[in-house]
């Protein structure tokens, strides 16, 4: 018995909260990217600077829900043959999912480079600044899409300390150079994206040297295309996509409303949003700790521990939830001050208090919905 393989033999909730710390953590550690840029530019560059790099995130979400939505439809088949102990067909979905989505990676990451100015002029953007952060993120697009699509074949196998490894370290690297080409170059905004891009960068890097030596474990022929699996892996992401994509367009719609309210208002909004973020992303990182656990429990034909699995994710959910409030609700003004610095302006701090008092309140709810879709895909 591979130690990969506790996802099938040990008990649901023990198993889950193993597999799901490290995903949480990871998923922690991920924002990081997103809340040095917003911290170090918002202390050091000034409110208006905070403002255009938060004016990009609601349509970078878009795009990163393709990058997940992907990295589902990967897993999951991944996860069913792997559990099956079928590895010829698993390392020919590894390859197939690698060759394909690096290229529709590079396709969108070309698209969002020429419509960047486009597409923040639609969200009615009032900073120009925005685009050349925006320009430098989709430069590194492809990177953002291989450590997605990799980070969920880690998981899919079992194995969710390895991302979280390397998150730290990119993560910690991606601080450090942020701090160094905004406070010490005065590179300003395109100092902050081009740091996140080439900690993206070798985050991804690394990820795919290490999971391909970790693919040499299982034996078995493989083939390095196979459109039969492109298919079937297709039918599973495309939903992903849509579902995922949902909530990021409707936030990108809320974007465009506050977008005419000037850069303080918009400040104060890009703040409160960095940190839903980061509490949003720990039902996620549940909801696809489920997708695993459920796809190798079916391929080793252990179904009866599903329902037992759904359950242990509702208890997280609700442990979880209950964290996230007490939080929100005892620090919010601190939190803001965190992004906002001295250069906020009382409606800033007006805008980013008045949204935070209502986000621990719908946590719950979300986890339930992130746990019932990791089910839901396998119906």
């Amino acid at each position: 018995m591979l130690k990969d393989e506790y996802l099938i033999t040990d008990a649901p909730l023990k198993a889950l909260t193993v597999f799901a710390m490290p995903l949480i953590l990871g998923s922690f550690f991920q924002q990081v990217y997103n809340m040095a840029d917003s911290i170090i530019v918002g202390q050091f560059v000034g409110s208006s600077a905070l403002a255009a790099v938060g004016a990009c995130a609601a349509l970078t979400n878009v795009f990163i829900c393709v990058a997940l939505g992907a990295g589902v439809g990967a897993g999951v088949l991944v996860s069913r043959y792997f559990g099956a102990k079928e590895y010829d067909k698993m390392k020919t979905i590894v390859s197939t999912s690698l060759i394909s989505f690096l290229l529709l990676s590079i396709c969108l990451g070309v698209i969002g480079f020429c419509f960047s100015k486009g597409m923040l002029r639609v969200l009615q953007t009032p900073d120009d600044t925005a685009v050349l952060y925006l320009r430098v993120y989709f430069v590194g697009f492809p990177f953002l899409f291989m450590y997605n699509i990799l980070s969920s074949m880690f998981t899919s196998i079992g194995e969710s300390k390895i991302p979280l490894g390397l998150l730290i370290f990119s993560s910690a690297f991606n601080v450090g150079l942020d701090y160094r080409m905004v406070a010490g170059l005065g590179l300003g905004v395109f100092g902050a994206a081009l740091a996140t891009l080439i900690a993206q960068g070798i985050s991804a890097v690394l990820s795919l040297l290490i999971f391909l030596k970790r693919m040499k474990r299982y034996q078995g022929s493989f083939r390095r295309f196979d459109r039969q699996e492109l298919r079937t892996m297709l039918r599973i992401a495309v939903p992903s996509v849509l579902q995922q994509s949902t909530v990021s367009v409707g936030m990108m719609i809320i974007q465009a409303v506050v977008n005419p309210f000037g850069t303080q208002a918009l400040a104060g909004y890009a703040a409160t949003m960095r940190v839903e973020n980061v509490f949003s992303l720990i039902f996620v990182s549940i909801g696809n700790a489920v997708s695993p656990f459920v796809s190798q429990n079916l391929g080793a034909k252990k179904t009866e521990r599903i329902r037992k699995g759904y359950r242990a994710a509702l208890v997280l959910d609700a442990c979880f939830a209950l964290l996230a409030f007490l939080i929100i609700e005892s620090l919010h003004t601190r939190i803001s001050a965190l992004f906002l610095g001295k250069d906020g302006t009382e409606l800033a701090y007006r805008v980013s208090g008045e949204y935070m008092k209502w986000l621990g309140y719908f946590f719950l709810f979300m986890g339930i919905k992130m746990a019932t879709d990791g089910v839901a895909c396998f119906a």
